[in-house]
């Protein structure tokens, strides 16, 4: 058997991350706001022993004209704590992770929804930890311009101090609840936060237990200089967005590395690229599937994708030149960055480089379970990655073809595992409960 084993995380972006996924032919246009589809699709991916299901967030509708919004199927879709928390009631094993903004939450209500998650789902909790991209966002929240990208991942630092302090607000043996004595709980084991830092203040004690897990487990998303940073320092999954096997092993020796210097065992952080992944028959096959997929997608709302990208008005340029020089914006660095270096690399217009990020310009694999599992297996056995965030082209076909096809050749390798092993998240990802570092008795 491989000495190491693939983590699977699903994608769930709110369902799927392709513009063109919900017209393709036997799909759910609705599956977005459908809770009987997500019931489904969870159920199937736990039937698979994947490791999570992850659920993306936007804090405004995004920020594109309205002939590119009206043909976006992410325009309505469930705040993910709600659903995570739904579903959680429908499944026994798999992880629920979700995303909540740094920038626009306060760290009193991030704790306390997500130790509520981790308690309702028997410890399978996990947060996203991001900042904030879209500007639109600053609207809906009483600003009226967007924190600078430093501003917000100084804020986010700080902000998971706060959240983990409260989280350890409580010893695991505080609540006696004995009632001979009418005693409910130590107070000697409850601490009091008092948090005053530059960005934050908050008094504490979280008004909930500690989480099962202790901590529900930290995943961040940023591949800037800061997000790398605060990935080193904080995180112990990492969804990372590298197209190519190249950037992916820099990727991963960096963010390594930087947890090498920090004392970090690099163990306790599973790095897990997103990979769009299309089945078929043949390589022929995948392709023509992700062929027509990428036709369904309209050159308005690509090229809307492109802008919210690039973080500039895509429209005004030339269709069927080169992409021009871009300018730095306030918006998310990494994601403009790939967009561009995407175009250099393949030579693309600005036509064709919004219709591939209309649909999805990322990392994709296509054709014969054997071959996604070829590429699955080098990419691991090169440290490119500890396994990937599944992305589904169309659903439910697309995500049952990966469950019902390729998990079987992942596992007949010894690659995958067959069963569940624990209970919690940590319990799949190998990751320690963390201590109470107010209580470390």
């Amino acid at each position: 058997m491989p000495a190491k084993q693939l983590h699977l995380g699903a994608f769930m972006r709110p369902i799927s991350i392709h513009t063109g996924a919900w017209r393709y032919p036997g799909a759910w246009p609705d599956a977005n706001f459908n809770l009987n589809a997500y019931v489904r699709l969870i159920r199937k991916l736990e039937e698979g022993c994947f490791d999570a299901f992850f659920m993306a967030d936007h804090m405004a509708v995004l920020n594109m004209p309205p002939e590119a919004l009206r043909r976006s199927h992410t325009i309505t879709s469930f705040e993910p704590l709600t659903l995570l928390s739904a579903l959680a009631m429908v499944t026994e094993r798999i992880g629920l992770i979700a995303t909540a903004s740094t920038t626009y939450n306060d760290p009193y209500h991030i704790a306390r929804k997500f130790a509520s998650l981790d308690h309702i789902s028997g410890g399978r909790a996990g947060w996203n930890l991001v900042t904030t991209a879209n500007p639109d966002a600053a609207l809906n929240f009483g600003h009226d311009a967007h924190m600078a990208h430093g501003e917000r991942y100084k804020r986010a630092r700080e902000f998971y101090d706060v959240v983990t302090g409260l989280w350890d607000s409580f010893a695991d043996d505080a609540f006696l609840r004995d009632v001979g004595s009418g005693i409910f709980f130590d107070p000697a084991r409850m601490h009091v936060l008092g948090h005053k830092g530059p960005e934050l203040s908050v008094r504490g004690p979280l008004n909930i237990a500690r989480p099962v897990q202790g901590w529900p487990v930290i995943v961040q998303a940023g591949a800037s200089e800061a997000g790398r940073q605060i990935a080193a320092e904080t995180a112990e999954a990492v969804f990372g967005a590298s197209a190519t096997i190249e950037e992916a092993r820099a990727f991963y020796a960096d963010v390594k590395g930087r947890m090498d210097r920090l004392g970090r065992d690099r163990d306790h952080l599973k790095i897990l690229p997103g990979c769009f992944v299309v089945v078929g028959d043949s390589l022929e096959e995948a392709q023509a599937k992700r062929a027509r997929l990428d036709g369904l997608v309209h050159y308005e709302s690509a090229v809307a994708s492109l802008s919210v990208a690039l973080g500039v008005d895509a429209s005004r340029f030339d269709p069927d030149a080169p992409l021009p020089e871009i300018p730095e914006t306030n918006q998310s660095k990494s994601g403009r960055e790939r967009a561009i270096a995407l175009a250099r690399r393949e030579g693309l217009t600005v036509r064709q480089l919004a219709q591939r990020l209309g649909g999805y310009g990322g990392l994709a694999m296509l054709g014969t379970p054997a071959m996604i599992a070829d590429q699955m297996q080098l990419w691991l056995e090169s440290e490119a990655c500890d396994g990937f965030n599944v992305m589904f082209p169309f659903l439910p076909a697309g995500l049952e073809e990966f469950v019902d096809r390729v998990v079987p050749e992942l596992q007949r390798r010894g690659l995958f595992r067959r069963a569940y092993e624990g209970r919690t998240l940590r319990e799949h990802l190998g990751l320690p409960r963390p201590g109470n570092r107010f209580f470390p008795d």
